[in-house]
């Protein structure tokens, strides 16, 4: 990522922070509506959840001009994920819910550009997150092996 893109998403997270109960809301109504089988993953108090979301975002928003010491932090995020059974087709639809909340919340300035910033933020984390979960089948196949 270059440092305009990095730009335009901590400028729209800005904009998008002071109504994160709401987009986090936006978010999980979209993905429940893109994917109805995901809702079965979400067993606790989705306002929670959405903290939680919100939360993460902030960190990886902020953490973009250190991507070297964000990425443990996401790759053992996806190692979690890999626990809940998350598969990396799930991590599409995160993605399209993603990229359609944060057009909701910008409204026009959300500008294919900034689409596009985000976009390439979101797949470099899910990338890692794959990656990640990746890693624990495979500590889980060696383990069931020995």
């Amino acid at each position: 990522m270059n440092s305009h893109e990095i730009s335009l998403v901590k400028n729209s997270f800005a904009k998008v922070a002071p109504i994160a109960d709401q987009a986090a809301a936006l978010f999980y109504a979209r993905l429940f509506e893109l994917d109805p089988s995901l809702r079965a993953y979400f067993r606790g108090d989705m306002a929670e959840q959405g903290r939680k979301l919100m939360q993460m975002l902030g960190l990886a928003v902020n953490g973009l001009d250190r991507i070297e010491a964000l990425a443990p932090a996401v790759r053992s995020l996806g190692m979690r994920h890999a626990g809940y059974h998350v598969r990396d087709e799930h991590y599409d639809t995160v993605g399209e819910a993603l990229l359609w909340t944060l057009g909701k919340g910008l409204g026009a300035e959300f500008t294919a550009e900034m689409q596009a910033a985000w976009a390439r933020v979101y797949w470099l984390l899910a990338e890692t997150m794959k990656a990640g979960a990746r890693d624990a089948l495979a500590m889980q196949t060696r383990t069931a092996v020995a």
